[in-house]
């Protein structure tokens, strides 16, 4: 058995451990010797045995869950009974999380957000934007009976089979393969193992969603890769130059792209920045961080986040441990592209989560942040990988993938802290709330990044001191309940790689 004893040092943690190796004193077994199949052993159940000391050392809440104290290992008969109280490590995963949603629901829920993969592998392509995608990007709601699902086309990724196909944003579909989308079933249509299918449109006439007869097939591509920067442009309107960036997604791999697009702004002399993270459910804390250093400038001595950790690891810090400031280099040494704003507007929506709360939540104490749109998610607490490498103290690392059990291939994605802004605020589960709202309109989508798309034009307005929203009143406004964002792994993620480095661990 081991016990993790924490010692925060830098931004890496150091564990010392001490172990049994002994058989179990059972009263099948009273000496502790030989073997007993009716005996339970914690080496029959390594995937559990991962998952809690993952979980006892790293997670936020360690403190209020029981089945996470740090005596529930002292006797290992008791200790490998318990591991052995679930045969599915999904159901051990989440039973030991704090209220996770799937266990106590959505109202009563404490954690919202911590996840796992039965491989890892497949968890790491998809932070990296890699995933199995037709390039339909869609948002879904009720309609009807309030049983019946529509979706709706929110964007097509560019170079996907969805791409150059006739259909575009705003569309509207009802059906998979003839079988209209109902509550009870679009998870299974939508999410489920279909690679190719036929979508069954409708048409949006008189506020009534009525089947059009229109079918389109498509198919779903292994291993593709969506580049999160989907549309940077300058927009002049009245001697104002306006950088306008839809961002998608923090992925770390498209960073210097990102850069880039800030680059064009800057050689462009923009007067103002437009981010549009309505679609955006997070990523990576080091892209965030990059992004608002474009935004307020490469002030490095100046506080962007301070992470919060459980108690544990929290009683170990020295001054500054857990903090990072702005920074004046992309992760892969470029020198950031910054324009020095004192303002910004952000479009959001109830799809904005995790790291791009955290980027107008860190910029705050610096420049005015203008929001526009709808109510974010609310997602504010952050997370790291973990998989079963013991000598790496359980951080997942690329340089390490040959350390990592091969049998037992599982990783968990668990809540680790709250990152708080300079001003120390970190309290917005409820969303962050709009300056100037507005919901998207079925009946009148626009073209992302033309400035006649609604949520874009009041940004526009708002910039040139014109704060009337009378003539962008939504039709049918949009009340969404899932969307195809849900099957990427970055969707509701703050995620602390880049920024954290996993620790040296000290065994004894």
């Amino acid at each position: 058995m081991k016990k993790y004893l924490l010692l925060f040092l830098a931004i890496g943690f150091v564990f010392s451990s001490c172990s049994n190796d002994d058989d179990p004193v059972t009263p099948d077994n009273p000496d502790g010797e030989g073997d007993n199949p009716e005996v339970k052993l914690v080496a029959d159940f390594p995937v559990q045995d991962f998952m809690w000391e993952a979980m006892n050392a790293f997670y936020f809440w360690q403190a209020d869950v029981a089945d996470l104290a740090d005596t529930k290992d002292d006797v290992e008969a008791d200790y490998a009974e318990f591991l052995s109280s679930e045969n599915d490590p999904a159901d051990f995963f989440y039973k030991i999380c704090y209220q996770h949603e799937n266990i106590v629901g959505e109202d009563a829920a404490i954690d919202r957000f911590s996840f796992l993969s039965e491989n890892y592998k497949d968890l790491v392509q998809r932070f990296q934007g890699v995933s199995k995608s037709d390039g339909v990007e869609f948002g879904l709601g009720r309609y009807g009976d309030d049983r019946d699902i529509f979706g709706f086309v929110r964007y097509i990724v560019p170079g996907s089979d969805a791409d150059g196909k006739d259909i575009r944003r705003g569309d509207i579909f009802i059906g998979i393969n003839g079988t209209n989308l109902t509550l009870d079933n679009y998870i299974d249509l939508l999410f489920g193992d279909l690679d190719t299918y036929d979508m069954n449109f409708a048409v949006l006439e008189n506020n009534t969603i009525s089947p059009s007869g229109r079918v389109l097939s498509l198919t779903k591509e292994e291993g593709f890769t969506e580049n999160p920067v989907l549309i940077k442009k300058v927009i002049e309107e009245g001697g104002i130059k306006i950088g306008y960036l839809m961002y998608n997604s923090f992925v770390a791999d498209f960073d210097e792209q990102l850069n880039d697009a800030f680059g064009e702004f800057k050689a462009a002399g923009v007067n103002e920045v437009i981010l549009d993270f309505r679609y955006n459910g997070g990523g990576r804390v080091s892209s965030a961080i990059q992004i608002a250093s474009s935004i307020y400038g490469t002030k490095t001595n100046e506080l962007f986040l301070k992470a919060r950790y459980n108690q544990k690891i929290q009683s170990t810090f020295d001054p500054g441990d857990g903090e990072s400031n702005f920074v004046a280099t992309t992760i892969d040494g470029s020198p950031i592209n910054a324009l020095d704003l004192n303002r910004v507007y952000v479009i959001t929506s109830s799809s904005t989560a995790s790291a791009s709360e955290l980027v107008i939540n860190g910029l705050e104490p610096y420049v005015d942040v203008i929001q526009i749109g709808t109510t974010t998610v609310g997602k504010n607490e952050f997370s790291i990988t973990f998989v079963d490498d013991r000598a790496n103290n359980f951080f997942y690392d690329a340089d390490r993938e040959d350390n990592i059990n091969p049998d037992n291939q599982w990783a968990i994605q668990p809540l680790l802290g709250r990152n708080e802004n300079a001003d120390g605020f970190s309290d917005y589960t409820g969303g962050l709330q709009p300056d100037n709202e507005l919901r998207e309109d079925i009946a009148n989508l626009g073209v992302l990044g033309e400035p006649q798309e609604p949520l874009l034009a009041l940004a526009l307005n708002v910039i040139a001191g014109n704060t009337s929203k009378s003539s962008f009143e939504p039709i049918f406004p949009i009340d969404l309940i899932s969307s195809s964002s849900v099957m990427k792994a970055t969707n509701n993620m703050m995620l602390m790689d880049g920024v954290m480095k996993a620790p040296q661990s000290s065994n004894k």
